[in-house]
């Protein structure tokens, strides 16, 4: 029976060649973009679950009050490092690590500049990637050892075995390869080439023995944790809260309370809210699985509309099948058996698709997604998936030809047309509006995307480059740096301890004049040197710049620091940091090294005359880039021999921040114009039905006079209509969930009627263009032959 029923809607979809690809194009893109993103979704959720135990590790944080605004830091101390580990019996292992920066390595004249970590010796056992060579219990023993990735190995050692060879760090130490990593893979939230012993930090960098017995609030470093087996974090959360409040004497360690981020939550949790990691990238994934679902709805509507259309040709089938004695649940499993060919077919093509756009796709979105076509759970779900798509898609049209009176349909009194027309408009209107809004938010996000890189930042960027500073560069600088001035390559050249675009330390004033009795200002600090502001391009509004060594004791705050301590006339004034009696000597303009899409952060600049961790320098207005970037690498390897040179131009790390921004838009636009084109391919096929039913009256108005435009006008007007509705109920809906989303920046667009305008003429653009094929055909036809015809 069941073999009757597939061979039966075989035929049907052979016999109806033109309707049939129709669905199965439609179904079969909608499927495609609903697996892509299905994909996509998977893989964001499964970073880092790759790890056994993955939810008893933690990264330790902390909420720091400032003024009752509650503030996350993942900044942390190692003194609090050293009291979880031995007062808190739950913790399985704690490992404290720096924060991942490029470093040099050497092994002879090979020398590369990748991010590592220095971390604690239990850090492999917390994190157990698979180690190809060696033990995690002895690889970071020895602080002068080093385990390297795959990938780092073959770089340094080529096809020779590199276990117990040496290693030039940093151009100070050889250490010695204890252990080989295999590479990690791309959905690990870890992306470091090589390990280095937090032990050997210790051993060469004398501070960090000092930090270790020193303060709560001397926060420089990360800490992970691994629960203990039966653990949970609500056991640990109350005797690790106020752990540091025991000093007194520390403003920090008093204002700070200590939580723990669940591994699994790191990805897609990153921006902390009161305290809690409630936002991050979570919100951008929930979106598009929405997405996902309203065009694989889309699709299934457009099956709905084309197969109903046709139900005048199919009631003649019904009537037959009825009065030779078919049940009605008969003819319900025949159309759904009917639908289910459609959906497999149509899977069928979505496959073919997915696999041709994932390398696009991939280099789009930065992701190594593949078809996991030997995972025994995703065809699983993919066949489910199919069969439910089946059953919403032919659901409707089955109980609907089934629901025929067989007796009316034999004599020719049955006119179903009128019947379904209502229900398939209201489907169109829902297809249209989903479409619309889609298409609302694209536009409303690359706005948001311009405006922000509009925004003036306060400096200037161009032909700044920053590189990160290591040892042969730091006894070398002042050298380096004349001889690059004196070459003519560079105009400017300064060092910072953040690059040009953004800001590594932050931290609390201690008293300033006017300060409220328990009140702080957490703000950014920056240690320059000289002509720093010079360098990059930034105004002193109040004030001068610094002079030299004579201004080691001396400060200049931007003008969101004055605003936030509210000081009248700030120069001159004295302020205390970290004990401290430090001297306004300027005020600098604001500018955005941080977020393009918030306010300048609090600032205050430091002077030393130390190395400092960034050599920023503006090319000279007069040499090409291409040429500079040559002689700049002669320079730099002249006297820094044993490390690569690199750099990164400032304009393109901040551009950089718009990356997830520009994908999410990237990603709306592209979907978007996906749900338009299966929206039209059904326009396409009911406008082709309604030209059909209408061919009698096409050619009777035909021949008495009636135009081509009037013709195309009475076949279009009705579609026309239905997208117009579709703009009247998409708009509120985009403006309340975009007005939603624009909520997260502060400097932000307003959601003004052209947007809606512009959408809607687009869509009724795209609408007309697709219906007028369908309309101009028919209005064009030879009357004498239609009307001989019926």
């Amino acid at each position: 029976m069941f073999k009757n029923y597939f061979k039966t809607a075989w035929r049907h979809i052979v016999r109806n060649k033109g309707y049939s690809a129709l669905n199965i194009l439609g179904l079969g893109t909608g499927m495609a973009v609903a697996l892509l993103i299905g994909l996509w979704v998977h893989y964001e959720y499964s970073y880092d679950k790759f790890l056994p135990d993955y939810e008893r590790l933690y990264q330790v944080r902390r909420n720091f009050n400032s003024n009752g605004d509650i503030l996350n830091f993942p900044t942390t101390s190692l003194a609090l490092a050293d009291a979880l580990r031995n007062e808190i019996p739950e913790m399985e292992y704690v490992a404290e690590t720096d924060w991942m920066n490029s470093h040099g390595l050497r092994v002879g004249d090979k020398k590369i500049f990748l991010a590592g970590g220095q971390v604690n010796s239990d850090f492999l056992k917390m994190f157990p990637y698979p180690l190809l060579k060696g033990t995690a219990d002895v690889v970071l023993k020895d602080p002068y050892s080093i385990v390297l990735t795959e990938s780092t190995a073959k770089a340094l050692f080529g096809d020779e075995n590199p276990l117990n060879q040496t290693v030039r760090f940093n151009n100070k130490n050889d250490l010695k390869v204890t252990g080989i990593l295999k590479d990690l893979p791309g959905n690990s939230t870890f992306q470091f080439k090589y390990l280095v012993p937090f032990s050997y930090y210790e051993a060469t960098e004398a501070y960090v023995k000092e930090q270790r017995r020193g303060s709560f609030g001397e926060n420089s470093y990360q800490i992970f944790t691994k629960l203990k087996p039966g653990t949970t974090y609500a056991q640990v959360a109350p005797k690790i809260k106020n752990i540091q409040k025991r000093e007194k004497d520390s403003f920090n360690a008093q204002n700070s309370e200590v939580i723990m981020q669940p591994m699994q939550n790191w990805h897609l949790f990153s921006e902390y809210i009161n305290g809690k990691d409630t936002g991050g990238f979570i919100q951008y994934v929930r979106m598009f699985r929405v997405i996902g679902v309203l065009i694989l709805l889309i699709a299934c509507i457009n099956f709905v509309n084309l197969t109903t259309a046709r139900s005048e040709k199919r009631a003649r089938e019904v009537g037959v099948r009825k009065a030779i004695g078919s049940q009605r649940k008969d003819l319900v499993i025949q159309f759904l058996a009917e639908s289910l060919v459609f959906a497999l077919l149509a899977f069928v093509l979505a496959l073919i698709m997915v696999q041709l756009a994932l390398p696009a796709f991939n280099t789009l979105t930065g992701r190594t997604i593949q078809l996991p076509v030997f995972n025994i759970n995703f065809w699983l779900i993919a066949w489910g998936s199919v069969l439910l798509t089946a059953l919403l898609a032919g659901s409707r049209p089955a109980f609907y030809f089934s629901s025929f009176n067989p007796v009316k349909v034999l004599k020719g009194s049955l006119h179903v047309g009128k019947a379904a027309a209502l229900p398939r408009k209201v489907l169109v209107v829902l297809q249209f509006s989903c479409s619309i809004t889609l298409i609302i938010s694209t536009i409303i996000i690359y706005r948001q995307i311009q405006h922000a890189k509009d925004r003036p930042t306060g400096y200037d960027l161009n032909r700044l480059l920053v590189t990160e500073i290591n040892n042969d560069l730091s006894k070398n600088y002042t050298i380096l740096k004349n001889e690059l001035q004196q070459q003519g390559i560079v105009s400017e050249m300064t060092q910072a301890s953040s690059p040009a675009t953004g800001i590594y330390w932050h931290g609390d004033i201690d008293r300033w004049p006017g300060k409220h009795a328990g009140e702080s200002v957490e703000m950014g600090f920056i240690v320059v040197s000289n002509d720093y502001f010079k360098t990059l391009g930034f105004p002193i509004l109040q004030g001068r710049d610094f002079t030299g060594v004579s201004d080691t004791m001396s400060v200049i705050l931007n003008e969101m620091a004055i605003k936030r301590m509210r000081l009248q006339d700030p120069v001159n004034q004295t302020i205390t940091f970290n004990g401290r009696q430090m001297r306004i000597v300027g005020v600098a303009k604001d500018a955005l090294m941080t977020s393009p899409f918030a306010a300048a952060e609090p600032s205050m600049f430091m002077y030393s005359p130390y190395p400092q961790t960034f050599i920023t320098y503006r090319l000279a207005p007069n040499i090409k880039t291409q040429d500079a970037i040559a002689r700049l690498n002669t320079i730099f390897n002249k006297y820094s021999p044993a490390f690569p040179f690199s750099y990164q131009f400032a304009d393109q790390s901040y551009a950089n921040k718009f990356a997830q921004e520009e994908l999410i838009g990237k990603l709306a636009g592209i979907f978007a114009s996906f749900a338009i084109f299966i929206s039209c391919l059904g326009l396409f096929g009911l406008a082709a039905y309604v030209a059909e039913q209408r061919t009698k009256e096409i050619g009777i108005r035909k021949v008495l006079g009636a135009s081509v435009w009037q013709l195309w006008l009475l076949l279009s007007r009705d579609f026309v209509l239905l997208v117009l509705i579709s703009c009247v109920v998409a708009s509120p809906v985009a403006w309340y969930f975009l007005q939603n989303w624009l909520q997260k920046y502060t400097y932000r667009i307003h959601i003004g009627l052209a947007v809606f305008i512009l959408a809607g003429i687009l869509v009724l653009f795209i609408t007309i263009f697709t219906i007028s094929f369908q309309a101009i055909k028919a209005a064009m036809a030879n009357p004498v032959k239609s009307l001989k015809t019926e």
